[in-house]
């Protein structure tokens, strides 16, 4: 009776949130060293992770390592909104994860709060002319690609068949046409006869651990622009080891989301949008298309005869067409493919709640209007918005697709600096569709949500700083200080609040 008194409790707000599931991003961010007198890309990120904790004293870095090779002790730690700032050793990116959302637009405002925490610390340190993040995901020159993970908490127990994954994966390979980043050009991997060298290896041990299969970058002339920036560079459905087998869904069995018969389930293929609106459809209909599979709605036709090739091949049709071969040789629309999850959810679950509808309502508008007029969508798609700006730059300075100036173009859009990106400046010109507001960002920076257990996590380590405590151990599902002196919270969807105003009084 407890445990169905804190769900209820918790979901008196249901309304506002989509159905019942918890979600989060990972955000690796590019980092651009404009004048090196401030140091190596490896210093910058360091130094703005430093700045975080120890002198902006947005949360507490962690004292102990969460994993020796990749998470060492200090280098990052957890946020008072709830979510994680910390340097990525796999490519020594400076990474963002957002707390643990049940609302779209709790989401949508923590990730962009993510945006903010870095571009304040840039601005403080007084190095916004020299040093720029973006929330891109690909080095076009350098042929490395960096993610935007999805993380989103699902059922895993025996109602799942064992092949249930390839149910979605029509889904997520074709939601690129409303979700893609947009990309200038295209990259080619090599197969054949790269292996690193000695040097390499010695340089940078950390990207070789557990690598498996190698391959050589080189751009590829033959795309002028395409719908995701990351297509080119996923090579497996699934993987475990992903530095250099980059999949579409990485499999975790963690602690995360872990909680009874739920796991998490980590998208390594997405985009980093910059628009709110393509975020929020994007995740929105994601959680609509996991409701489905969950309720065993999803029909056996939904198989793509080759799940690769289609992401490959949608992002790169310059038609527009984004025609799509299925397990039993039909060809298919992406679009339609997109309708029939539509529809399917539709019937389901159309009037559960708010978000539930706003989602619907904008899928089914969106896919409409790709097929019939698609430039209307230059206001909230990301890769129309980006395209629209590329073809003014074009125009007016009399450039080409072959012309490398827009590569830098590509690469400002997703700047994070309100003050520099372009998108940010189509956002001040009143050009792009919000679905949040600023103030809501801004509160996002050091507030968690309210309804699931990152609040939680948010209060006590603002109890803890308050205290200046130096002794603890912080992770998704527990806080430690000693053997009296803890809160375990595996439940995702629990806030704790009796715990942690027991906890508060131990101080």
């Amino acid at each position: 009776m407890k445990r169905l008194k804190n769900i209820s409790n918790i979901f008196k707000g249901r309304d506002n949130m989509i159905g019942r599931r918890v979600f989060g991003i990972e955000t690796e961010f590019g980092c651009f060293v404009r004048d090196d007198r401030v140091g190596t890309t490896e210093t910058v990120v360091e130094n703005i992770k430093n700045y975080a904790f120890h002198k902006s004293k947005l949360g507490l870095i962690d004292l102990t390592a969460r994993d020796e090779a990749f998470e060492p002790a200090r280098s990052g730690g957890f946020l008072m909104n709830g979510g994680r700032l910390y340097i990525d050793a796999v490519g020594s990116h400076l990474e963002y994860a957002t707390p643990e959302c049940a609302g779209l637009f709790d989401l949508v405002a923590h990730e962009k709060a993510g945006h903010r925490i870095v571009t304040n610390v840039v601005q403080a340190l007084g190095w916004e002319d020299k040093v720029s993040f973006h929330n891109n995901n690909v080095d076009h020159f350098g042929g490395h690609t960096f993610g935007c993970h999805e993380n989103y908490l699902i059922r895993a127990d025996d109602r799942f068949p064992s092949d249930s994954i390839q149910l979605i994966l029509p889904f997520l390979t074709t939601r690129q046409i409303f979700a893609g980043a947009g990309r200038v050009g295209g990259h080619r991997l090599d197969h054949a006869g790269y292996r690193p060298s000695l040097s390499d290896v010695a340089e940078h041990p950390i990207d070789f651990i557990w690598v498996s299969h190698v391959y050589n970058v080189e751009p590829d002339p033959t795309v002028h622009y395409q719908l995701s920036q990351r297509a080119d560079h996923i090579v497996r459905v699934t993987a475990s080891r992903v530095r250099f087998n980059r999949a579409i869904i990485n499999p975790k069995w963690d602690s995360v989301y872990g909680y009874h018969n739920y796991q998490r389930l980590h998208l390594l293929f997405g985009e980093g949008n910059m628009s709110e609106y393509a975020h929020a459809l994007k995740i929105g209909t994601t959680c609509l298309v996991l409701d489905l599979l969950e309720a065993r709605a999803l029909p056996s036709w939904l198989r793509l005869q080759d799940p690769l090739q289609t992401l490959r091949s949608v992002s790169r049709d310059s038609t527009r067409k984004w025609i799509v071969q299925m397990m039993d040789g039909s060809t298919v629309p992406a679009i339609d493919i997109q309708r029939a999850y539509l529809q399917l959810a539709q019937k389901k679950f159309s009037g559960r709640d708010s978000e539930t509808d706003w989602t619907l309502q904008e899928w089914e508008s969106v896919l409409d209007l790709l097929e019939t007029d698609p430039e209307r969508l230059e206001d909230r798609i990301d890769w129309l918005i980006k395209l629209k700006i590329l073809r003014a730059y074009m125009q007016e300075e009399g450039w080409g697709w072959g012309d490398d100036a827009l590569h830098s173009i590509d690469l400002e859009y997703h700047n994070v600096n309100a003050n520099q990106g372009l998108y940010y400046a189509m956002e001040q010109m009143g050009e792009v569709k919000r679905v949040i507001d600023t103030e809501r960002i801004d509160s996002a920076i050091t507030n968690p949500p309210a309804n699931t257990r990152a609040a939680a996590r948010g209060q006590v380590i603002r109890k803890l700083a308050e205290k200046r405590y130096n002794r603890y151990y912080i992770d998704w599902d527990i806080v430690y200080v000693d053997r009296n002196r803890q809160v375990d919270m595996r439940d995702p969807f629990n806030t704790y609040q009796r715990e942690i105003d027991r906890f508060g009084g131990l101080l």
